[in-house]
Parts: C-alpha cells; structure tokens; sequence
C-alpha cells in the first residue's frame, strides 16, 4: 500500500512517477523498498491516468459506502430476533431436561 501511496504523493506534488522518485519516497519514509514492487508498479501506471482513475473512484465509493450504513439500521432488528429466539429455546431445552427428572 506505500508503494501506492508513494505514486499519490508524487502525483499531488506534480512529480513525475519513476522508479527512482517512489525509491526516494519510500526511503524518505523508513520503508524497506522492494525493487521489483517498484517497477511493478511503474509498468501497471504506464497508461493509467491517475485523476481520471481518483474521479472514478469517488463516484463508485459513495453509493458503496451508502449500502454498509443501511445494514446496520437493519442489523439491530435481526439481532434482537435472534436473541429472542436463542432465550426460547433456551428455556424449552430446560424444561425437556426437567421433564426427563420426573420420568
């Protein structure tokens, strides 16, 4: 992922990505640098245009960060159903039990 954010970060200063320039800035942050994840970085952004890529992006992530936050108003309800059931049949597997005492 900080080889990612390494390309971000030169993209947003204006900096041209190379091999290079991401080795400087994962170096600059303390990273151990993996020469073949840098170059297989560099080759999988050779045609890739980042702000067309960052656009995208935002617009698939907004209705996909809409769908976990309706879950969980759903979720509540489920639980308590559940929770209501695993006590019925708690207390139905204690009077089997009880039952099986007076034979």
């Amino acid at each position: 992922m900080e080889y990612i954010y390494a390309a971000l970060l030169l993209h947003k200063a204006g900096k041209e990505i190379t091999e290079d320039a991401i080795t400087a800035v994962l170096q600059a942050a303390g990273t151990a640098v993996n020469e073949s994840r840098v170059k297989a970085l560099i080759a999988a952004l050779e045609d890739v245009n980042i702000e067309e890529a960052m656009a995208t992006a935002a617009v698939a992530a907004a209705p996909a960060a809409a769908a976990p936050a309706a879950a969980a108003a759903e979720a509540p309800a489920a639980e308590t159903a559940k929770e209501e059931e695993s006590k019925e049949e708690a207390e139905e597997s204690g009077m089997a039990g009880l039952g099986a005492l007076f034979g």
